[in-house]
């Protein structure tokens, strides 16, 4: 059939020059508008496109993503939990990973880093500021303040003296064992860790008991031996690396730690203060929750019954204390989703962390209430609660918008498809009245010259007919119709071009009669 439409409309003489130039301008256009034919190439096209497209999509939407999340100081206990979960979750390829920050400032650096957006997660401590910017994920940890008073050592065995010799005087006793907060005026208190925000939450407690901050008096390691000043607290600060050792060297009166119930420190401390076959004694904070109306930064908590353990129990009973918690915070323009996974993957590996870091598992879900005092993130208070929108929630609006945008072009595109394709029928028409012109034309034309001229047009008409053939831009209507305009064409001129080889040309008052 293709064969048969070349020879039907085949040019007469081919074109030369410009219009040879411009053939070949438009040989890959028609070389396109072939391929454009064949359906199953498009299709296997398009399916190879969309699989690639896709493909890269995935490759994009799977690739982790990194927050760096400020902690500190160095060899802290946030550190290495924050530390074995960076580990965690790289071992488990999540979607999140996390590259640490340690800062020797701490909790009061972490939340700076922030506010100066170098940082996107931090852990901080409650009392020592919260980032403007960041709100919870996640409490780390929560600090219990524990003062235990040392039990009493078991006195030394007689000994033997010879005879004559005189015997040394017995240590004096203290005057009164410590039953009671206020009973630490005019004693020793060791503090543990090198903190200052163990001091001030120390001022805090003793604020309370009506204790002013000018009572407490820093002492060193040699000042131990020194008597203390009426109505002064002498206070030193303990290595919390070397805690059982510095506290056997010293003769404090009083320990003060703060950090988790099952805080190794803590349990260190306890075992240092042991000093006979008594347990120590752990004094109540019966203000506990008049320092949280008065302190917001703090909560009133109690240790249980027990949760040091040993034998005896340790408490033997229930002591009323004050709360310090430790969060996990996120940057307030992170992304919810990006939060909700994190908060996701940390309450995942928490279990799994406890082997390694018994304190891991301490972690917990902040409080969600609109009204709570700290306020928590969007991403996670989605997860915690269950809320969490799916791709779908996410993204309806986006998807029902753009459907209705895909509706409005699509319309316009068929308008504009609809327009061209008049256009085309009406460029159609044209060409065919052009052939009917040159067919009424050369049945009066005067010269050979003309014929040329006539002839060279329809030529054209049939180069762009082969074009539009070779496109399938052509029904059999309109084949028909061009096949028969040219043919006629062609036969006028054929017919005049012997009339005039044959006879004298004709008058030119003819010509401009026509």
């Amino acid at each position: 059939m293709r064969v048969a439409l070349r020879r039907l409309f085949r040019l007469s003489n081919p074109p030369a020059g410009p219009m040879k130039r411009e053939a070949r301008r438009k040989g890959w256009g028609r070389r396109f508008k072939i391929m454009m034919r064949h359906t199953w190439l498009i299709i296997a096209a398009i399916i190879m496109l969309g699989g690639g497209a896709g493909v890269a999509v995935y490759h994009i939407w799977n690739q982790p993503v990194e927050l760096t999340i400020a902690v500190g100081p160095p060899n802290s206990e946030d550190t290495r939990v924050v530390q074995t979960i960076t580990a965690q979750l790289a071992r488990d390829q999540a979607n999140i990973r996390l590259q640490t920050k340690i800062l020797d400032g701490g909790p009061p650096a972490a939340a700076a880093a922030i506010d100066n957006g170098q940082a996107d997660l931090a852990v901080v401590r409650r009392d020592s500021g919260m980032p403007k910017s960041g709100q919870a994920v996640a409490i780390l940890r929560k600090n219990v303040v524990v003062f235990i008073v040392p039990s009493a050592a078991e006195p030394p065995k007689p000994v033997r003296r010879a005879k004559g010799a005189k015997s040394k005087a017995a240590a004096p006793a203290n005057a009164k064992p410590i039953e009671k907060i206020d009973q630490i005026v005019g004693r020793r208190l060791g503090v543990i860790g090198r903190s200052p925000r163990n001091i001030d939450l120390l001022k805090v407690v003793l604020r309370q008991y009506r204790i002013g901050a000018d009572a407490l008096v820093m002492l060193s390691p040699g000042d131990l031996g020194k008597p203390i000043e009426a109505g002064k607290i002498g206070v030193i600060q303990f290595d919390p690396s070397n805690v059982a050792s510095a506290i056997k060297d010293s003769n404090v009166d009083v320990i003060m730690s703060v950090g988790p119930i099952g805080s190794p420190i803590t349990a260190d401390a306890i075992a240092a203060a042991t000093r006979g076959k008594e347990p120590p004694t752990f004094l109540k904070i019966d203000a506990a929750e008049a320092i949280a109306e008065r302190e917001p930064v703090y909560e009133a908590g109690e240790i249980k019954a027990g949760a040091f353990g040993g034998s005896p129990a340790r408490p033997e009973e229930s002591v009323e204390t004050i709360e310090v918690h430790h969060y996990i915070v996120a940057r307030r323009s992170l992304s919810e989703q990006v939060v909700a996974d994190f908060t996701k993957h940390l309450f995942a590996v928490r279990q799994t962390l406890a082997t390694e870091l018994p304190s891991a598992a301490k972690i917990e879900k902040p409080d969600t209430d609109k009204d709570a005092s700290v306020s928590v993130h969007p991403g996670a208070a989605a997860y915690l609660d269950g809320e969490l929108k799916t791709f779908f929630d996410r993204y309806s609006d986006l998807l029902y918008w753009g459907l209705m945008a895909m509706s409005v072009l699509g319309s316009g595109f068929a308008g504009l498809l609809s327009y061209s394709k008049a256009d085309d029928r009406v460029r159609k028409l044209r060409t065919l009245e052009r052939l009917l012109e040159i067919t009424k034309t050369a049945r009066t034309a005067d010269s050979i010259q003309g014929l040329d001229e006539l002839q060279a047009e329809v030529d054209t008409v049939q180069a762009g007919m082969i074009r539009e053939v070779e496109a399938g831009n052509l029904d059999d209507t309109a084949m028909t119709a061009y096949a028969m305009s040219i043919q006629r064409a062609q036969l006028a001129i054929s017919d005049r071009r012997t009339t005039l080889a044959g006879q004298p040309p004709r008058a030119l008052a003819a010509v401009a009669s026509l």
